[in-house]
């Protein structure tokens, strides 16, 4: 075992170690003591969340998504917690991924004691986080406190599992409170695990049916960041023309783009992509499926089509054409 693993750090709130992804966040922690490491910035993450007394459904689902996405480099975050949360860590140990555990009491402390065996495996690959000082007891006040980390830490929250009144929905209301997009696994209707992420869906929940949602979701995230970067730089260096000094260019390429709805200066992907779509929503997962393309190529046409003006969102993760 690694002398990281072996060895709690205290990490304050303005070292240079401290997660960039707390900025802008209220109640941000004065600290954390890690056991391990700490989550990457550069790296997209994913919190996984729901019922402790989870189904079998549960237990499959969370492994499954953990599994996957840490297979293709996710970094998952959850409580460690009974059920749904220990579930998606073994997943994403067994993807040979990281995975972070935030815990309500000190670092050093394995909380429920029945998952000591995943705790373990955490230290060396990932990280056991607590704000709470070594010895800390698993305080009931505490697991309110440790789900706003777990929120500020990821990019997407996912419930797998969840009663209508369950208390992964706190991490819930912590991550819409952060900005951070939420996602929620169908149940059946008449089960009432699935009751609190069912809901959550009919709210405006993104609905994950497959971790290539989640995926295709994180490579939409990061190529809206890419465009914005670029655009900021084109609006920060826009060209004069030639001969009429004084004078900037009229639109920023993505407006320029936007106006001209010639589908010739779309990439194949995107034209394409254009084909399947209709007047009436088509979801991300049946584009995803018709179009056989890669979860990043799909989300690159796309994000192209919306700035041609061509197709746009309406509602959660469906798309219509214009």
């Amino acid at each position: 075992m690694s002398d990281s693993a072996n060895t709690m750090h205290y990490i304050r709130r303005n070292s240079p170690e401290f997660p960039d992804r707390f900025e802008g966040i209220s109640g941000s922690p004065k600290g954390l003591y890690v056991i391990g490491e700490l989550p990457r910035d550069d790296m997209p993450t994913v919190g996984i969340v729901g019922a402790r007394m989870c189904s079998r459904y549960g237990r499959e689902t969370a492994y499954e998504f953990g599994r996957v996405l840490a297979g293709k480099g996710v970094q998952i975050i959850s409580g460690l917690a009974l059920g749904v949360d220990c579930h998606a860590q073994e997943g994403a140990l067994a993807g040979g991924g990281k995975t972070f555990a935030v815990l309500g009491c000190g670092a050093d402390i394995c909380y429920p004691k029945t998952n000591r065996a995943v705790y373990e495996k955490i230290r060396t690959c990932g990280g056991i986080l607590s704000e709470e000082e070594p010895g800390t007891p698993p305080l009931s006040r505490n697991f309110p406190k440790r789900n706003r980390i777990i929120s500020a830490l990821s990019d997407i929250v996912l419930v797998v599992e969840a009663r209508e009144r369950s208390g992964s929905l706190i991490t819930v209301d912590f991550a819409l409170e952060q900005g951070k997009t939420v996602y929620a696994v169908p149940g059946r209707v008449s089960d009432l695990l699935s009751c609190g992420c069912n809901r959550l869906i009919e709210q405006g929940a993104g609905i994950a049916c497959s971790p290539e949602t989640i995926l295709m979701e994180l490579e939409s995230q990061r190529t809206l960041c890419e465009a914005a970067g670029r655009s900021r730089k084109r609006r920060n260096g826009q060209i004069r023309r030639e001969g009429d000094a004084g004078r900037m260019t009229g639109l920023p390429e993505e407006e320029a783009y936007g106006s001209g709805k010639d589908l010739t200066a779309l990439s194949g992907e995107a034209r394409a992509v254009y084909d399947m779509l209709d007047r009436d929503p088509v979801s991300l997962d049946i584009l995803y499926r018709r179009s056989g393309l890669l979860p990043g190529t799909l989300a690159s046409a796309l994000f192209e089509l919306q700035l041609a003006g061509l197709a746009e969102e309406c509602g959660r993760n469906h798309y219509v054409k214009i």
